[in-house]
């Protein structure tokens, strides 16, 4: 039985033989944007897929963006990333809550591949305790004018605007703000273990009109909240992705590799390792696309315990695969430039982002605490 069905099948297809496109160039983009896929996928109509198709996605589900981005990414894992970034986090967000200016104003040039839009929440004394975010936004007349700073933000580079945390006086919310406004200042650009840049900017005296706030007040907040399951979801895919490069990368090797005198593969230690790691690949992959199968879009999102079940164990999975897979390879995996070497830098980020393991231990053990272990008739 295939979870998939014929028209999703379909799309997963297009996506896998698009992306065999990029398997050249992969490994190679040393923290630059590869913005030449991006467009290719855009051309396919396959990139930012569950964004509206009236702002140039393809109003699919989240589910297809599920699959575009696990097909992309265990191809060429940068790509993957970016794919994931575009489709599911700070776009979506714009698509789900945003006016219609601001929508037009980033949406179009996102989904053609031409524009990058980030996500920016930590600060440096907030990282998951939200509540503590001190970057605020006052109204002086009929202007919103937004103050503080956000530090670990990936993409500032190459984006255009940020989707940014914020509080509002009658509490937290969320607003648009263009990355090339004056009060905007860059303090620091940090290098992360994969190369790629984060950074800490200020904000100081930045006036945005009303139409750039995408939700205010509790009950506004709560709902890009729940839109969060589907992000985490995507960075499941996205783990899972590259957990699939690393075995099939370490898979190719011990084929290849021959010591006393058989293929090191044919070796049952290592022919144990292969199936461990694709048993937790396969079980990832199991409850990632079951949480995401009864969910419709942002009416109906995913069930935030499986959701945060799915998050934590591709997080850790991912780690785990690449480190047996740099096992079966050896020095030559240990070395700077091999893919497993930065794939195994490139996965040690899954488990901080988007919600660090430990919150989503909180998430479910809070859960159990509260309703119980769920009935066999709730799956």
């Amino acid at each position: 039985m295939q979870l998939l069905d014929q028209d999703q099948r379909e799309f997963a297809e297009r996506a896998e033989s698009v992306a065999a496109e990029f398997a050249d160039d992969a490994y190679t983009w040393h923290g630059d944007l590869p913005r030449a896929n991006l467009r290719r996928l855009a051309e396919a109509d396959l990139y930012c897929p569950s964004i509206s198709a009236e702002y140039g996605g393809q109003g699919m589900s989240d589910l297809a963006a599920l699959l575009a981005v696990e097909a992309v990414g265990r191809v060429c894992p940068d790509t993957g990333w970016f794919t994931y970034m575009q489709s599911m986090v700070a776009p979506r967000a714009i698509d789900l809550f945003g006016s219609e200016a601001v929508k037009e104003a980033y949406l179009p040039d996102v989904t053609a591949g031409e524009s990058i839009v980030s996500i920016a929440i930590s600060e440096p004394e907030a990282g998951s305790d939200v509540g503590s975010m001190t970057t605020r936004v006052t109204e002086d007349g009929g202007d919103l004018v937004v103050n503080g700073e956000k530090t670990w933000v990936g993409g500032i580079p190459f984006a255009d605007a940020a989707v940014t945390w914020v509080k509002f006086p009658e509490g937290l919310g969320s607003v648009v703000l263009p990355l090339d406004d004056p009060g905007i200042e860059v303090e620091e650009e940090y290098t992360n273990m994969a190369g790629y840049a984060q950074t800490h900017f200020t904000i100081d005296d930045v006036a945005i009109p009303a139409e750039y706030v995408l939700t205010r007040g509790e009950e506004g907040f709560k709902e890009q909240l729940v839109s969060l399951n589907w992000e985490r979801l995507g960075a499941s895919a996205v783990s899972t992705a590259w957990a699939e490069a690393a075995l099939e990368t370490a898979l190719d090797y011990a084929e290849d590799r021959v010591q006393f005198d058989q293929p090191i593969a044919d070796f049952q230690g290592i022919e144990w390792k292969f199936a461990e790691m694709y048993r937790d690949i396969e079980t990832a992959a199991a409850v990632i696309y079951g949480a995401a199968a009864g969910a419709r879009g942002h009416e109906e999102p995913p069930d935030r315990v499986r959701t945060s079940v799915a998050k934590l164990h591709a997080s850790t999975m991912a780690e785990d695969v690449v480190s047996e897979a740099v096992q079966v390879v050896g020095a030559r995996a240990y070395q700077t430039g091999h893919p497993l070497e930065y794939l195994y830098r490139l996965t040690r980020g899954r488990r901080i982002a988007a919600g660090t393991d430990e919150m989503q231990r909180n998430t479910i053990a809070r859960a159990l605490k509260e309703d119980g272990v769920p009935g066999v008739s709730e799956r």
